[in-house]
């Protein structure tokens, strides 16, 4: 079986998460060949990679959605029903993958649509329906830069193969979405934050989009979300409160599943002694990007000194995925004093420092269901982490959970509430190793990656089975 992964702006050439998640599902399928389809801004160069590829991955298919050079060509040449399933489609109305094979495969050009008639027309209808006064020609501009990454993404090749599995809706739930209806091919869908409610934070709070343009930015990805939702064969998510979201966004309740992260057995520990060590010993497993809120762990670590505390805050995650921001985060650390206190260990083996930690720290405005987490309480240590995404659920456990919680939640953007919640840690060992007990407990039931990959295995055989077997 062929399986293409479709991917945004991850895999391969970012670290952590979304890729982490995808580097470990197919290795622990080396029966299955995969084909990876990564969705980039601009190109990419073999030694941009992060990850080394799996001897089951078949190849990997670019699309870019910066500007590809081509010229006006040709005409459209659409009846009056198709131009209407288009045109409902972009003043977003409703899903419709015919809509996406007029697109990708009855459009000559982004260039030569963007200079139609119908494209004309259609931007003239949405202005008068939307806008109330403000320039039509910004308008006109708007809409070009909504549609032509579509577009761009459509008219470029893409592989032959058996089934389809988007890891986020957006750009990539298109193009999967596409794929199903061109090749006549199962569509699983994975994600693991909300994509649309993502780009809804982003929009709202951007400086560079006009506030009168924000509403129809945020219900064109919440079209996009759609789009995947109605072809999709399989909604998958990793927790309860993002299926909720699904549902809420317009996916239909029967198709949405929930399978969470795992972990595999070698990481699960069989016990939680810590070394002794003078220091109280913090760790963090993080990309150094601001929705990773670095500085809110900063900020608390200044409020400990502070108070007189000994500890060592060991900050572990590359340091060029945003090299803007992990100099901020340099400097803040050196301007508050704490570069005895803090440390920017870069990329690491994480297995290998985590046996020194007493306790980790999550303070993301924005999460999924983190891996980091479930590896930390795999090792038997304890967390202070943000509610957002699945943390609570991860620390606490769902209503049938019998174990004990596995460390201690706390809002995001609050140093004060992490310093508090670090220095009860410091304060109560017994506890803290409790906790961490807890945790590894409720890894070892509940988030195991043979459970994870058993499940995906299972999905993809049946749905291949529906749709006619073997095709490439």
């Amino acid at each position: 079986m062929r399986i293409g992964l479709v991917l945004e702006g991850s895999y391969p050439y970012v670290s952590g998460g979304v890729s982490s998640w995808t580097q470990t599902l197919i290795e622990a399928m080396p029966e299955v060949s995969f084909e990876i389809i990564s969705i980039q801004p601009t190109e990419k160069r073999p030694e941009d990679m992060k990850y080394v590829f799996p001897p089951n991955v078949s190849g990997i298919t670019h699309l870019y959605l910066s500007d590809l050079g081509e010229r006006a060509k040709g005409r459209l040449k659409w009846g009056a029903e198709d131009e209407q399933n288009v045109s409902d489609w972009l003043m977003l109305k409703s899903p419709n993958r015919q809509a996406l094979r007029l697109l990708g495969k009855e459009v000559p050009s982004s260039q030569a649509f963007f200079a139609s008639e119908f494209f004309w027309k259609n931007v003239k209808a949405a202005y008068a329906e939307e806008m109330n006064g403000g320039s039509f020609i910004d308008y006109f501009w708007m809409w070009q830069s909504m549609y032509t990454p579509i577009l761009r993404v459509l008219h470029q090749p893409l592989p032959k193969v058996d089934l389809v599995h988007s890891v986020s809706t957006g750009y990539a739930g298109v193009v999967a979405s596409y794929m199903k209806e061109t090749q006549g091919i199962p569509f699983i869908l994975t994600e693991h934050g909300i994509y649309s409610r993502e780009r809804e934070e982003e929009i709202l709070q951007s400086y560079w989009i006009p506030a009168p343009y924000k509403p129809r930015w945020v219900r064109f990805f919440h079209h996009l979300s759609r789009e995947a939702y109605n072809a999709a064969d399989e909604i998958i998510t990793l927790f309860e409160r993002n299926r909720e979201y699904q549902e809420w966004i317009g996916a239909p309740s029967e198709k949405t599943k929930i399978i969470a992260n795992g972990i595999a057995d070698r990481q699960i520990q069989a016990t939680v002694d810590r070394p002794e060590h003078d220091l109280f010993q913090i760790g963090a497993i993080v990309r150094l990007v601001p929705i990773k809120d670095l500085k809110t762990m900063i900020y608390a670590a200044k409020i400990l000194q502070e108070r007189h505390r000994l500890f060592k805050l060991t900050i572990m995650g590359p340091l060029d995925e945003d090299e803007e921001y992990a100099e901020e985060c340099r400097l803040l650390i050196e301007q508050s004093g704490l570069t005895d206190y803090v440390e920017l260990a870069g990329k690491v083996d994480v297995q290998a420092y985590l046996p020194k930690f007493d306790l980790l720290l999550l303070t993301s405005i924005s999460e999924g269901q983190p891996l980091a987490i479930l590896e930390g309480m795999a090792a038997g240590i304890p967390w202070v982490a943000t509610d957002v995404g699945a943390c609570s659920e991860l620390l606490y456990g769902r209503e049938d959970d019998p174990f004990g919680p596995a460390g201690f939640i706390v809002p995001p953007v609050h140093p004060e509430a992490v310093a508090d919640k670090v220095e009860w840690m410091m304060d109560y060992p017994q506890e803290r190793m409790r906790f961490g007990k807890n945790g590894r407990e409720r890894v070892r039931q509940y988030y195991r990656l043979q459970q994870v990959v058993d499940r995906y295995k299972a999905i993809y055989e049946t749905r291949r089975e529906q749709y006619g077997g073997h095709r490439v």
